[in-house]
């Protein structure tokens, strides 16, 4: 077989293990998503059917919102395409008017953000539920659900970067959370969350807030953080734990000893890392943590501000979830993609490593042939 057909042959193959492994990955996709698919149905399924009706029409209310979204979407990226010729000046002129959009659109949103809260919270009822309340009461004799029970907790559990902050102790009190609203703050630049709890064992507060302060906004780089203080109740506080120990034996204080320790909780979020004064204050290791934790505390306001509040519906369900999926299949087959492209080019040196090596041996053996069909030369020349 010539040198020719077998590269044909081997990037052939290479070409069908590529397909193959792209074709793999696509129908594990497909698999994942059909599973989530299913577990969101399960989901809607589990609800009680007046609850299930509240979340059918909460999801309508979203359709609205994120159509309102889109437009704002499409605008901003034909002010950034507009701004890519004369970019300094048109760039400020962008986000000028992209800060004048969102602001306009923020309205918009209000009165179907009013409507989501009077039917999660059970102020007024969607509309097809009365019938259905009946049918329950009469079945199962048992008082009414109101509104849509667990619906923040749910929705933020079901998010990755926010499930690994709440804990089980947490949940408790999450329960009591009625509404999270967000907007933008003009001096100095950023942006404030507001989180809404009925009145609840836990803390006093029913409202607790989180304000970040943006050196510069559209980058966006965060200055610092301010959050709320929380009045827990007596043995209620969910950020400490308190460790009790047994006095050594013999000892002549007989009670235990008590102390403090501070613990993981989603509520450690109102208590973000404070920035010193004075950068000389701090090593660089110091500093190197406290940014991270920045950005770790940046991340989770972020996430809450632009995926939780618009699309608290789809988290709830469980279908924001698939998106996530996707984007991150979407990551994962790139990856894949570069990684055959890696193997092919490797495969293609070592081809062409071996085509020189062949190639200088048949320049080795094309020459000493020749010498043999020349006849015999001086010695000096063979010497050479």
């Amino acid at each position: 077989m010539s040198k020719e057909a077998n590269n044909f042959n081997m990037s052939d193959l290479g070409d069908a293990l590529n397909e193959e492994a792209r074709a793999g990955l696509v129908n594990a996709l497909k698999n994942k998503l059909q599973n989530l698919a299913r577990e969101h149905t399960d989901m809607l399924e589990s609800l009680s059917p007046n609850v299930r009706k509240r979340v059918e029409v909460l999801r309508e209310i979203q359709a609205f919102d994120s159509s309102y979204f889109d437009r704002v979407q499409s605008s901003m990226f034909l002010l950034h395409i507009d701004s890519l010729g004369q970019h300094d000046e048109l760039e400020a002129k962008f986000f000028e008017e992209r800060a004048a959009l969102e602001a306009k659109y923020q309205k918009l949103y209000k009165p179907l953000y009013a409507k989501r809260y009077d039917i999660v919270n059970g102020v007024a009822e969607a509309e097809g539920t009365t019938n259905d309340a009946a049918m329950d009461q009469k079945e199962d004799n048992a008082a009414e659900e109101k509104g849509v029970p667990d619906f923040w907790l749910t929705a933020m559990k079901n998010n990755d970067v926010l499930s690994d902050e709440i804990t089980e102790r947490d949940e408790g009190a999450l329960k009591y959370l009625k509404d999270i609203k967000w907007h933008r703050i003009e001096e100095p630049k950023g942006f404030k969350l507001e989180f809404y709890f009925d009145p609840n064992p836990y803390f006093k507060n029913t409202l607790l807030t989180k304000t970040y302060h943006m050196i510069d906004e559209d980058e966006p780089i965060l200055e610092k953080a301010i959050g709320t203080e929380i009045e827990w109740y007596p043995g209620k506080c969910l950020t400490q734990k308190i460790l009790k120990k047994k006095p050594k034996k013999g000892s002549k204080n007989a009670k235990p000893i008590t102390k403090t320790e501070d613990c993981e909780s989603f509520f450690n979020f109102f208590n973000p890392p404070e920035v010193p004064d004075d950068d000389e204050d701090i090593d660089e290791d110091t500093a190197e943590e406290l940014q991270n934790q920045m950005e770790q505390d940046y991340d989770i306001g972020s996430t809450i501000r632009d995926k939780i509040i618009p699309h608290a519906v789809s988290w709830f369900t469980g279908e924001a979830i698939q998106g996530d999926e996707l984007e991150i299949g979407d990551e994962d087959e790139d990856d894949d993609v570069d990684e055959d492209e890696d193997e092919d080019e490797d495969e293609d040196d070592d081809d062409d490593d071996e085509d020189d090596e062949e190639s200088k041996t048949k320049k080795k053996s094309g020459r000493a042939q020749g010498d043999g069909q020349q006849g015999e030369r001086p010695s000096d020349c063979k010497q050479q």
